[in-house]
């Protein structure tokens, strides 16, 4: 099925024409906005919400407040970097209210044995594996989804998005300790799941 963005419509030839084009409110300007960034944007959301449905109704809810506040746009960042945090705070607003106050048990986490980046060692990195680097990204993709929504935010905004240890748990609601416990158990959790694929990837190489 199409999404909504895959419509075939340009009207704006560069970002600052279409900025200019929301801001006069012009009918097709924000349908031509979610046309230009909603790409990019649908897999952060699909990677917080773990469902594509709900992956889209982040991103319409997230457009639709950018095309309602777009006045409070004030060009320090770019148009996409705006929208990137709108859309993120929208998942997580989502994912909280999905939640129950939860008490987490403070594990120590073992980082030296937990740190995904060493069960995804970089074996398509050399000429003419770029369908090894599709197959695990899509695995990748999976072991993500499976996980509980707590544990797959943490992963996403820390690993992913690449977001300090402060700046993850403010954007979650949650002590600092809190965040590296659920850090550690979706690490720990991605690498048994990837881990025998991994494995697989190495022997095959040998």
């Amino acid at each position: 099925m199409e999404k909504p963005w895959e419509i075939d419509l340009t009207l704006y030839d560069d970002e600052e024409e279409l900025l200019e084009g929301l801001r006069r409110h012009d009918r097709l300007a924000c349908t031509c906005l979610l046309k230009r960034f909603a790409p990019r944007l649908y897999r952060l959301a699909l990677q917080l919400m773990a469902d594509p449905d709900e992956a889209e109704d982040v991103l319409q809810e997230g457009f639709i407040q950018a095309c309602a506040h777009i006045d409070d746009f004030q060009g320090k960042s770019g148009l996409g970097t705006w929208l990137h945090r709108i859309v993120l705070n929208t998942a997580l607003m989502r994912l909280r209210r999905k939640q129950p106050a939860m008490v987490e048990l403070q594990e120590q986490p073992d980082e030296a044995q937990t740190r995904l980046a060493e069960a995804l060692v970089d074996h398509t990195a050399e000429p003419g594996h770029e369908l090894l680097a599709l197959e695990l990204r899509e695995k990748i993709d999976r072991a993500l989804s499976a996980l509980p929504d707590t544990l797959r935010a943490a992963f996403v905004l820390r690993d992913i998005e690449g977001l300090s240890t402060k700046e993850a748990a403010a954007a979650l609601g949650i002590a600092e300790p809190a965040l590296k416990v659920r850090l550690h158990r979706a690490r720990l959790a991605l690498r048994n799941a990837l881990e025998p694929y991994i494995q697989n990837i190495a022997e095959e190489g040998t």
